[in-house]
């Protein structure tokens, strides 16, 4: 009876990632500066790929890609974030909350697939260097892009209609700095059972699929590199393969700690740190990992601004 004459929620509120006001100030700044290297660095990153001509292969078209994304996912959240670190009630509305989680599943999701996409680019490149342009042609290309975004809208239609199909009443703090699954579930009145297995079944989909394709084109891409004669091509081939191995650690290492785990009623500080790694660490990392361990970018770089 108590629980039928409790109103649905309208609004949450954050706890934010700390309380006290100096801390606040401090994190502010350090956001700012990790929002603003990643939106100069991917766009940075998309108009040297259109601008120069000698980007326009597979590669540069999937980080491309990428790069957007990562541009999405973080404006998604940091903005909000800093607005929050300078008000006293940090609260978004329920429709706010319910787009902001739809969009970061949408992002989040098409990486993931994009990362899957761009270690079999890598392992046609390596393992197939005589069938390269005639596999990865620009029509298959588009077509694996297109497939990847295609698979993240699903997984966050999945996941976004399992979420907020359950009823929110009474209690609206959220103990994190953004609205993601994990969190809001912890808020629900009523049994998240399903909504946590179909959430699961989605990180199996989006998650360990994709990395059990990147671990077996990496298997291949290291035992081919492994065979090489010539020194200076197997440096080359674990140079251009390093960068994206270390995005590929970085992004579904915590993206898998957080999405493929019992759903826990406590939401922790390690959880939220994990939170703040994919969310806005990983995107600003993408362009500067791919940038300084990439002499076509830094070429590219080098021409354009010679113009």
């Amino acid at each position: 009876m108590g629980e039928e004459n409790q109103t649905y929620v309208t609004e949450f509120i954050f706890l934010g990632l700390s309380q006290d006001p100096q801390t606040q100030v401090l994190l502010f700044f350090l956001f700012l500066i990790i929002y603003l290297l990643t939106v100069l660095g991917n766009l940075l990153i998309i108009v040297l790929i259109h601008m120069d001509s000698r980007l326009h292969t597979p590669m540069y078209f999937f980080l491309r890609n990428l790069s957007f994304a990562d541009l999405c996912f973080s404006t998604t959240t940091v903005p909000q974030v800093l607005v929050h670190f300078l008000v006293k009630r940090k609260t978004i509305s329920f429709v706010g909350c319910s787009t902001q989680i739809a969009v970061l599943l949408l992002v989040g999701c098409t990486e993931c697939a994009l990362l899957a996409v761009m270690s079999y680019d890598r392992y046609v490149a390596v393992c197939k260097p005589l069938h390269y342009s005639t596999i990865m042609t620009h029509w298959v290309c588009v077509q694996l892009a297109t497939g990847s975004w295609a698979s993240g809208a699903f997984v966050s239609l999945v996941d976004t209609t399992f979420t907020l199909r359950l009823p929110y009443r009474g209690n609206n703090i959220i103990n994190h700095f953004f609205c993601e699954p994990p969190a809001l579930l912890k808020l629900a009145s009523a049994d998240t059972y399903s909504t946590e297995m179909a959430i699961f079944a989605m990180g199996v989909v989006i998650l360990l699929a994709p990395v059990s394709l990147i671990l077996v084109s990496y298997w291949n891409i290291i035992s081919t590199v492994i065979q090489m004669q010539s020194g200076e091509g197997r440096l080359k081939a674990f140079s251009t393969c390093g960068s994206h191995l270390i995005v590929v650690v970085l992004f579904y290492g915590s993206a898998i700690f957080a999405y493929m785990r019992p759903n826990s009623k406590i939401m922790n500080e390690r959880d939220k740190m994990i939170s703040v790694f994919y969310s806005a660490v990983t995107p600003m990392l993408n362009p500067i990992i791919y940038s300084l361990r990439n002499k076509d970018v830094k070429g590219a770089l080098r021409r354009v601004t010679a113009k």
